[in-house]
């Protein structure tokens, strides 16, 4: 693959690192369809209802997501970055960072949202409400966050931050995650009838929301995603997918409770309701994003006390597989023995080109 030192990569590489993009984006969009169109046939065989209705198709999208990419990224060299699943054992913390910052700015701004006479609840039904938040969270986890954080905040976001800068990255990983509900429901659309059930209506947008809404709403979910899986700590994707399920959860209980049955609801009208999902969302991105912030300054104050050398860097950049090599190849490496330069007590010594040569001085010349 052909690149170019400094910070702008080669033609071929940005193109190719956008069809690894869209690539992501179209394994979400097959696994969304096909395993919505699959697992509801495979619950009318087996006559399941209720919750297991509602989990063969979740476990069939990851089942066929998952799997797909983390091969897909298996496959490129060692010098790209990781999907950021990280270790299994970091998972836990990672996915409950992501949880309780996303809950937290979500309870701030619907508190506030509260007290200005935004929002007037419900009563409350404690153990429908925790029965159907640990129903949810397991759904949605496998239908939604999991699938969809591994193949475009995981796949998709790596491949285009292999190439091309953050800001770019994180634009473009949220333009394909517009794409894939749309595109989902064509595969859906053709899948369903080989299988011998309805097929949900295609369209840019699901049926009865509101186009330009849904889009800027969706927008701004993706990109704060992106803050949360670029976010520090172990696992960042993990993080990424905590948000998702806390999004998702918070969404269903405060403005869909009744529909759902979700033990808790609330009155909202339909511009606050707008303004507090937007507002929540930008907090928890900007709680992320300080992170990040704070842990760069950070680690760029133990550099600078550490003085590390242009081989030190040079070891970093390929580690870290963020774009072109800090150091291009052949800098900063120690001279081999045909260039040493060996030591003498009188004048000035030109470097030796051979172990036995003899050492020219200036006073001989």
């Amino acid at each position: 693959m052909a690149t170019t030192y400094g910070t702008t990569p080669a033609r071929g590489s940005a193109r190719r690192a956008w069809g690894r993009a869209l690539l992501g984006g179209a394994v979400m969009a097959c696994a969304l369809g096909a395993g919505n169109a699959l697992g509801e046939a495979l619950a009318r065989v087996l006559g399941a209802d209720g919750l297991v209705r509602q989990l063969l198709p979740a476990a069939l999208v990851s089942a066929l997501a998952v799997p797909t990419v983390m091969g897909l990224r298996a496959v490129r060299s060692a010098r790209c970055g990781p999907l950021g699943l990280g270790p299994l054992s970091s998972a836990p913390l990672g996915f409950f960072r992501g949880l309780a910052v996303t809950l937290s700015c979500a309870a701030a701004v619907l508190g506030a949202g509260t007290a200005l006479g935004w929002v007037r609840w419900a009563g409350l039904d404690p153990a429908a409400l925790a029965s159907f938040l640990v129903s949810n969270a397991v759904v949605a986890v496998l239908l939604e966050a999991l699938p969809e954080e591994a193949t475009l905040r995981g796949y998709a976001w790596a491949s285009l931050r292999d190439r091309l800068g953050g800001v770019v990255s994180a634009l473009g990983v949220t333009a394909v995650f517009l794409l894939v509900p749309a595109a989902s429901t064509v595969v859906q659309a053709g899948v369903s009838p080989l299988v011998g059930v309805a097929s949900a209506p295609m369209g840019l947008t699901p049926e009865g929301q509101d186009p330009v809404a849904y889009l800027v709403l969706l927008s701004v979910f993706g990109l704060t995603l992106v803050a949360a899986r670029t976010a520090p700590g172990s696992a960042p994707l993990w993080a990424a997918i905590g948000t998702h399920v806390a999004f998702l959860s918070v969404n269903r209980v405060v403005f869909e409770g009744v529909q759902r049955g979700a033990g808790w609801s609330a009155t909202v009208a339909p511009t606050h309701a707008a303004v507090l999902e937007l507002g929540y969302l930008a907090a928890t991105a900007m709680v992320f994003i300080g992170a990040r912030l704070v842990s760069s300054r950070m680690k760029t104050r133990t550099h600078r006390r550490g003085q590390p050398s242009a081989a030190t860097t040079h070891s970093v950049g390929n580690w870290t597989g963020a774009g072109p090599l800090l150091v291009p190849a052949g800098r900063g490496r120690p001279p081999s023995g045909a260039e040493r330069v060996w030591p003498s007590h009188v004048g000035r010594e030109w470097p030796s080109h051979g172990r036995g040569a003899r050492v020219i001085r200036r006073g001989e010349a």
